[in-house]
């Protein structure tokens, strides 16, 4: 089973290698990764990550004795949100913005959970904080129980701010940072941690419908599917000599009972795909459309209260 990383990444595409760092502390290094962020977003993943002779992510798999192909990982997989118009957008400025990326997190969570051959991590420590919420959403409704959420995290703070630190390599080295103040200082990169945090999550996608998992959905589709009230059902009870709706009782007399229960089997027998019976008579009969068939059952039905 194949193990994917997905994860949304903003101006610091260091996340990404930070996050590869502590999964390879853990043994669950990925076989691929894809990548939600934006326009600019995209351009510092290339810059930083992928250029093929400076990229930081070739260093990773360097310094820890990985091949290319063995994680699956290029440019083509950074997703980057586009419009309606299929126009890039630079950044998360507002609730429209925020709608798009939240509609790419959730074609992604869905097309990567339908694959029955994969395990998802969803790294949720990237970017804007709306960025991370809008993928923990989709994980919520398509994450599987062996998928997992992740949020990294590193310190000292120093390492934590730093744009030129990506991950601490095997032989140490002295990175160049700030401390709060602004002012410089050097550190050894042994002295920085990092932390891989598993987040709990209430996984929604067992309560799906079937249809409901065929493409991508919006939320508010799939919570609106998850509210499903029970259907009201009229109870009329032979036995007990009792009509029942919506919790309220009425002993009937015989044959009102018999009545009502005639005309309930109709409405159950009908073969109607009808939701509700507003403005329809196909089912309605008037006393002069009682046959003698009709009018026989009335009285097998009396009979049985009777009893």
């Amino acid at each position: 089973m194949k193990r994917i990383l997905l994860a949304v990444c903003g101006l610091s595409p260091q996340v990404i290698t930070e996050t590869l760092y502590a999964l390879h502390e853990q043994n669950r290094m990925v076989d691929g990764i894809r990548v939600v962020t934006t326009r600019d977003g995209r351009d510092q993943c290339a810059a930083q990550l992928l250029e093929p002779n400076s990229g930081t992510y070739y260093r990773f798999l360097r310094d820890f004795g990985l091949q290319t192909e063995e994680v699956d990982f290029a440019p083509r997989h950074i997703r980057t949100v586009t419009d309606d118009c299929g126009r890039e957008i630079e950044d998360i400025r507002d609730e429209d913005d925020n709608a798009l990326f939240l509609r790419a997190c959730m074609e992604m969570a869905h097309s990567l959970t339908s694959d029955p051959d994969t395990e998802v991590y969803f790294s949720i420590a990237g970017g804007r904080k709306t960025m991370g919420a809008c993928l923990a959403l989709a994980a919520q409704f398509y994450a599987r129980q062996r998928d997992r959420i992740f949020h990294v995290l590193v310190s000292p703070p120093e390492f934590e701010s730093s744009r030129e630190f990506f991950y601490p390599p095997p032989d140490p080295e002295y990175a160049r940072l700030k401390n709060r103040d602004g002012q410089e200082l050097f550190m050894s990169t042994d002295q920085a941690r990092i932390s891989l945090v598993s987040m709990p999550f209430v996984s929604l996608r067992e309560r799906l419908a079937e249809d409901m998992l065929r493409t991508a959905q919006d939320p508010a589709s799939l919570f609106m599917s998850l509210v499903r009230e029970k259907r009201t059902e009229l109870t009329v009870d032979l036995r007990a000599g009792k009509l029942i709706w919506r919790g309220v009782e009425a002993d009937l007399a015989p044959a009102r009972l018999a009545l009502f229960a005639f005309f309930a089997l109709r409405k159950k027998e009908a073969d109607c795909e009808r939701e509700h019976c507003r403005d329809c008579q196909e089912c309605a009969l008037g006393y002069d459309d009682l046959d003698q068939g009709d009018q026989q059952r009335i009285a097998r039905l009396h009979e049985q209260v009777a009893d």
